[in-house]
């Protein structure tokens, strides 16, 4: 499958207060549970800076705002509105995933994916939209109807929707509950508004008749979680891997990650090997 833009719009930032950078960056620092003096000793600063900073007695440099942003962990879109807030210019870019200025990096995931089938892969953005996806993936998605299908594909809504793959998910309530508990961890790292709105639809989702009051598949020495899925009569079974770009200096790499999913048996192997060549 071709990487295509996810055609949604871009996760909202943390809102520009009139306090400026102090409130925001108290915030993150509260939120990360960091202490005053803690995030200044990691910053080579003074918890006495830190605090005129956050009540904003004291502005911040560039650099500065830079450095706590990256010992609190922000997001890099996040730290974009942290410089804003602080009275200068971004710094982080936010290329569209089709710029030719990304044809090195679309080619290299596109390459990464294929490489890895018959087993599937797929790459999606901050909300889950799927911008690459390889045979694996067409194979698992056989049968889900079209209006699942449309563009943008969004992975959450294929894999939780009654209607997508979730009355194939032998261990569904498991795996569900794997999945929201990752949104969940990502809306507190990330704080996305769109992000949120993604979980609270897909988690007010039906289950499906076949997993209502059914018993987990049985216990089985997996070294991880895996999806069991059934497929042309056959149960799969998947362990998830996702990757993330280190060091990203652009919004969009920063926000991409790849789902590799690992056979997690040998029958799994087989079959795949067979089907896809």
């Amino acid at each position: 499958m071709t990487i295509v833009p996810s055609g949604d719009a871009a996760p909202a930032t943390t809102p520009v207060g009139q306090g400026g950078v102090g409130p925001l960056l108290r915030a993150w620092r509260e939120q990360r549970r960091v202490s005053q003096l803690e995030l200044a000793l990691q910053a080579g600063s003074s918890a006495r800076h830190i605090s005129f900073i956050e009540t904003g007695r004291s502005r911040p440099s560039e650099e500065m705002v830079l450095r706590l942003a990256e010992h609190l962990d922000v997001p890099v879109r996040e730290r974009n509105a942290l410089l804003l807030a602080a009275g200068y210019a971004p710094r982080y870019p936010h290329t569209p995933l089709d710029d030719p200025a990304l044809a090195a990096l679309r080619e290299g995931m596109e390459r990464l994916i294929q490489g890895y089938e018959p087993y599937p892969a797929l790459v999606v953005d901050a909300t889950y939209n799927v911008v690459a996806a390889n045979r694996g993936i067409t194979m698992l998605l056989d049968g889900i109807p079209e209006a699942l299908l449309t563009q943008p594909l969004n992975a959450m809504r294929l894999t939780l929707h009654p209607e997508g793959l979730a009355p194939r998910i032998r261990n569904f309530r498991e795996w569900r509950g794997h999945l929201l508990i990752q949104m969940e961890r990502q809306i507190a790292l990330q704080r996305s508004a769109p992000l949120r709105e993604l979980y609270e639809e897909v988690a007010a989702y039906p289950v499906p008749e076949s997993a209502t009051g059914a018993e987990p598949a049985e216990p089985v020495p997996y070294f991880a979680l895996p999806m069991q899925i059934e497929h042309a009569g056959r149960t799969l079974s998947f362990i998830s891997s996702i990757s993330t770009f280190n060091t990203p200096l652009d919004v969009t790499v920063a926000e991409l990650a790849v789902e590799t999913l690992l056979p997690a048996d040998p029958a799994t192997v087989k079959y795949l090997q067979s089907l896809l060549p």
